[in-house]
């Protein structure tokens, strides 16, 4: 279990930011491995799934408690999008957000980056993928900036 622990926390340093893991990651997380491969498929705490290993690229999917618990506990982490209050509802229901919405990103961000998506006020209303760099996001007027995988409500 300890090298599962500390495989799974690097992972998260790699993608968010160093320090991320030790936080998102205690020490009683229970880790299912998937029947058929054996490999980490599955992250939960105390009976609520805080991310899935996926097994195409070996990076982490956040549940939104993995997502409350980082925009609370890790704000310095590189993987927030900050998007206009008047669209936050649309969001919260799984509505992808779109480039001329956008308020703030982390300069870190990449395509295909995992993200946590923030109302102004710093809410949590989703977790998704970014399909443009921070940069895009930012400069274009057009376009899904993030596909949202999973809203609040």
């Amino acid at each position: 279990m300890e090298n599962t622990l500390s495989k799974l926390r690097a992972t998260a340093d790699y993608q968010f930011g160093n320090g991320v893991g030790e936080k998102l990651f205690p020490e009683n997380i229970e880790v299912q491995l998937s029947p058929r491969t054996g490999r980490i498929r599955f992250i939960n705490l105390n009976g609520e799934r805080l991310a899935t290993l996926r097994p195409t690229d070996g990076l982490l999917s956040l549940s939104i408690k993995a997502a409350r618990f980082m925009a609370e506990n890790t704000p310095f982490a590189k993987c927030f999008v900050t998007i206009k209050s008047e669209v936050a509802a649309y969001i919260a229901k799984g509505g992808d957000v779109f480039a001329v919405h956008v308020v703030k990103v982390n300069e870190e961000i990449r395509a295909k980056d995992e993200i946590i998506v923030l109302d102004e006020t710093g809410n949590v209303l989703a977790v998704g993928r970014a399909q443009l760099s921070s940069v895009e996001m930012t400069a274009f007027k057009i376009g899904v900036a993030v596909k949202v995988r999973h809203g609040i409500t």
